[in-house]
């Protein structure tokens, strides 16, 4: 060790200065916060919608493919939840039409149109879905697999009075409805959804 680096060393024992002994002027005082402002408020829980809503997204209707922004394809799964009957999906796309209306200012409700869609004798799929009696399991297909309701499969059922179903017609009846556990089975089936 040379002179130099000991008259260094004893200059910082001195002060009491050195590694990990930082100068008394630029410590904290006692109770002092080092962040006297704190943390922003609100600052991570905003999203940034402007930015998330405006995007441009794909989407595919009946097989053909549209471009819409972010914030309409979110309002119009919103609107389509609500229609299958999911509860607070219905009131919330309620109260966005509510306030796109008072936005617009939009006091008339009458009825512009009635739209009328034939459907032809053969097909009693593409009139099953509009009437919510059966889900398609694949929206996106053509030829999907259709499920009936469990609503109309009871409405079915407590129509048969005393006649009943063999065991292989039970298993048909249960492999067709979309969400057999809803449904209250007569006494006398013996298939388990």
């Amino acid at each position: 060790m040379s002179k130099g680096d000991a008259d260094k060393d004893k200059e910082v024992d001195v002060d009491g200065v050195g590694y990990r002994r930082p100068p008394a002027s630029t410590k904290f005082r006692k109770g002092q916060s080092g962040n006297p402002r704190g943390r922003p408020k609100n600052r991570h829980r905003q999203a940034p919608y402007e930015a998330v809503l405006g995007q441009m997204v794909t989407i595919r209707e009946d097989g053909a493919e549209r471009r819409i922004t972010a914030a309409e394809a979110f309002l119009l799964r919103l609107a389509k939840r609500g229609l299958e009957g999911n509860g607070p999906a219905a009131r919330d796309a309620m109260v966005a039409i509510k306030a796109a209306r008072q936005e617009k200012h939009e006091e008339d409700t009458t009825i512009s149109s009635i739209v009328f869609v034939s459907v032809s004798p053969g097909s009693v799929n593409t009139a099953l879905e509009p009437l919510r009696m059966a889900k398609k399991l694949d929206p996106y297909r053509e030829t999907a697999r259709m499920k009936l309701e469990p609503w109309l499969v009871q409405a079915a059922l407590d129509r048969f009075g005393a006649r009943r179903l063999s065991c292989e017609e039970q298993q048909i009846v249960v492999s067709t409805t979309r969400t057999p556990h809803k449904v209250q089975w007569p006494d006398w089936w013996e298939v388990q959804p």
